[in-house]
């Protein structure tokens, strides 16, 4: 669940792992960001766990160790596996997104998650007014128009929301923004399954002006235009996200 687009196309459902490795990572992630395995906790030991995934120890050992990069976990020495406090969770990584949002986040997770959101794509929109290429324009305008066609079809809708702003991040041309881009995923996500939850059966209308409002101030090369239009999305977005 590390890849662009994959936050959006778990809204179908539970991803398949691609293998042993990938299952264990995510089911033990799952497992800390619901709550089963607390925080606190110590893992189960080697040999339940190699019962309870059907795993060898080589396959939990190296799923073990990249949890533990993720600042989920800590391997001590005649200890065992401690889950990590959330403070310590790497929450620009999209698989630890992922697993929470699975789990449902809290609503002062969402609270926090707004105002980061907000801080970021503020800065992206204002950076890509001034910096963006003609392929980066055309690439907005075709995502834009993606996004009105796919208003009836909640998973593609989403996914070209976020293609739309992903090519925001690019237009940046600041390789720390590009990289945060699995944030704006887990707010298209967020806002996207309020929605549904709601009964929405058309979701590119309410928002369609400001986004071509956005597109049309990057085009421009109007960050004040671009900026405004944006916080008009965010402010939707986050009452439907914020309970």
């Amino acid at each position: 669940m590390s890849e662009p687009g994959s936050l959006v196309r778990a809204l179908s459902g539970r991803q398949t792992a691609r293998n042993y490795h990938s299952y264990v990572i995510a089911e033990v992630g799952l497992g800390i960001a619901s709550g089963r395995f607390a925080v606190g906790s110590i893992l189960p030991n080697d040999a339940e766990m190699m019962d309870s995934y059907g795993v060898s120890r080589t396959v939990l050992r190296e799923a073990l160790k990249t949890l533990e990069a993720k600042g989920l976990v800590e391997a001590r020495a005649k200890v065992g596996t401690r889950v990590l406090s959330r403070s310590r969770w790497n929450l620009f990584d999209r698989s630890v997104l992922g697993w929470i949002q699975e789990a449902g986040p809290d609503a002062a997770f969402l609270a926090s998650f707004t105002e980061l959101r907000e801080t970021v794509e503020m800065q992206t929109a204002t950076l890509a007014a001034t910096r963006r290429t003609a392929e980066q324009v055309r690439m907005l305008h075709y995502w834009l128009n993606q996004r009105a066609a796919m208003g009836a079809m909640p998973e593609p809708f989403a996914l070209a929301e976020f293609e739309f702003h992903r090519t925001l991040f690019e237009a940046s041309q600041n390789p720390f923004l590009r990289a945060a881009s699995g944030l704006v995923e887990f707010g298209v996500v967020q806002s996207t399954q309020a929605r549904i939850r709601a009964g929405v059966t058309e979701f590119a209308q309410e928002k369609s002006a400001h986004y071509k409002a956005l597109a049309d101030g990057v085009t421009a090369g109007d960050p004040q235009a671009a900026a405004r239009a944006l916080a008009a999305i965010l402010a939707q977005d986050h009452a439907w996200t914020i309970p």
